[in-house]
């Protein structure tokens, strides 16, 4: 009698099988309301972009058509300040985030010890409020009449005459004020997944804590460096709230003239000609992120 190989295909373990059967589960869970928001959002998209090549009534209704004027309009050189404008204040609100963050989420993740989950809580829990209200507290801090500029003033700092609102840097505080969390939270997590035993060996080669720092702890970091980034410009691109509190008219962000163009200009074509750069503005960051991301997957793959 010939005995059959357990050790075949016929003989498959069963965790494999239960964990594939795992995982279509998990995928039909994730079907329905993956169908549902990608439904809404390439309608949405697409009412956008058809509204884009429209035009207006003189009543100022929004009237469907094949219009191009609008986005021969955006060559407009006040739109362009304002998207530059827009662009480097994201960028410089990454880069403070990014200062802000990496000691916090280092000194969470290393020296936290039994308080890393109330540490975090104590960051994440505050920005549960109302992003509008926290803008409207934060545009309270730095008022002229503020606590802040009070202190300043005390110790001869600033002077009778100096201002925060209504200038650049204070659209720029609002913004790493309202963003900064998605910025920790990345990092933290990278931090939390890091080999400790590399900080420990690059003190052995490198010497100093900055050192280290710069050359082992970024590099292992930098995709939760690179994800934070990401969650950081992508709304501070697009938000509007800062701007409008914090800055003067000399201060508008795009999301302003989208804002602007819907509800007090009543030209929708426009504003959604405005809205489709500012969206092919973060498709090329975003597209920038995942190639990144890729690379960094290729070579640790090696």
């Amino acid at each position: 009698m010939v005995r059959r190989d357990r050790s075949g295909p016929a003989a498959r373990p069963r965790g494999g099988t239960a964990a594939a059967s795992g995982a279509r589960l998990w995928t039909w869970l994730m079907l329905p309301g993956t169908l549902w928001m990608t439904g809404f959002l390439l309608a949405s998209l697409l009412l956008v972009a058809t509204l884009a090549f429209g035009t207006t009534d003189p009543l100022g209704n929004p009237r469907f058509g094949f219009n191009t004027e609008n986005f021969a309009a955006l060559a407009d050189p006040a739109y362009r300040t304002v998207l530059l404008r827009s662009l480097g204040y994201a960028l410089i609100t990454c880069l403070i985030c990014l200062a802000v963050s990496y000691p916090v989420a280092y000194a969470i993740a290393l020296h936290g010890g039994r308080f890393k989950n109330l540490l975090i809580a104590a960051i994440v829990v505050p920005f549960f409020a109302n992003y509008l209200v926290r803008m409207y507290g934060w545009s309270v801090v730095l008022s002229d009449d503020g606590p802040l500029l009070r202190a300043l003033r005390a110790i001869g700092i600033a002077g009778d005459h100096t201002r925060i609102l209504q200038t650049g840097p204070g659209v720029i505080a609002g913004l790493v004020y309202g963003f900064v969390v998605f910025m920790v939270i990345p990092l933290y997590a990278a931090m939390e997944r890091m080999d400790t035993s590399l900080i420990e060996a690059g003190r052995d080669l490198y010497g100093g804590p900055l050192r280290t720092f710069l050359f082992v702890t970024v590099p292992a970091t930098r995709q939760g460096a690179a994800a934070g980034c990401v969650l950081v410009f992508l709304p501070a691109m697009g938000d509007f709230v800062s701007a409008q509190l914090m800055g003067g008219p000399d201060q508008i962000m795009i999301g302003n003239l989208i804002q602007d163009k819907f509800f007090q200009g009543q030209n929708w074509p426009l504003g959604s000609a405005l809205t489709m750069l500012l969206m092919a503005v973060l498709l090329l960051g975003m597209l920038g992120y995942l190639r990144r991301t890729r690379k960094d997957e290729a070579e640790a793959a090696r």
